[in-house]
């Protein structure tokens, strides 16, 4: 019967500095996933995670936050006067009915 091998668990200040070493460094990745024990796989997997999450939090720019709060003023003046014209009807249902 075939032994299963047990998932080595990384932490992610391990993976990190894994990943920071393999891109700064001018050594193949390879080469530093032998050094650091683990499956050159692994190391390519991390990599791209890691610079996928730092796209990800380069796309969120000043015009993009710009508009959204245009977006959210906005709203908010919309809700403000919808709520002021509620405030008016129920003042004057109230006059109505004493």
């Amino acid at each position: 019967m075939s032994e299963k091998k047990k998932a080595n668990i990384y932490t992610a200040e391990f993976r990190e500095s894994a990943v920071k070493l393999a891109v700064e460094t001018n050594q193949p990745i390879t080469q530093t996933a032998r050094e650091l024990g683990i499956n050159c796989n692994t190391l390519h997997t991390w990599i791209s995670k890691y610079h996928h999450s730092k796209q990800v939090v380069e796309k969120v720019s000043d015009e993009h936050l710009y508009d959204e709060l245009k977006r959210l003023k906005k709203e908010n003046a919309r809700l403000k006067e919808e709520r002021d014209i509620l405030k008016k009807a129920a003042a004057y249902f109230a006059k109505a009915v004493a």
